[in-house]
């Protein structure tokens, strides 16, 4: 059976004041999971109406991708940043999926 591929979807919230702040933070992020073996997406975007507000989409090719990414050290100083970022409200899930199809 094929592994199935992994789903996350969520938010986080920062501070409308401190968003300039945290681009670079958040960027290189971004930059650094997306070059990971088995991240076919992963994005921050913020919400239109809710300032502050940064939707997180990622997909992995498998679990066990997304296990070496939470292990991986850009992950581990984006987290060393949050405080001073002024994260807050992180509400991610993950869905294990086997099937993509245009809609």
């Amino acid at each position: 059976m094929p592994q199935k591929r992994i789903l996350i979807v969520g938010t986080i919230r920062i501070p409308p004041g401190a968003l300039e702040r945290a681009r670079p933070a958040m960027a290189a992020m971004i930059r650094a999971s997306r070059a990971e073996p088995g991240c076919r997406a992963y994005s921050y975007a913020e919400d239109v109406l809710e300032p502050g507000l940064i939707r997180v989409t990622e997909i992995w090719e498998s679990r066990a991708a997304l296990t070496t990414h939470f292990q991986s050290d850009h992950l581990r100083r984006w987290r060393d940043a949050w405080e001073a970022i002024g994260v807050h409200d992180r509400r991610l899930a993950a869905y294990a999926i086997d099937a993509e199809e245009p809609v």
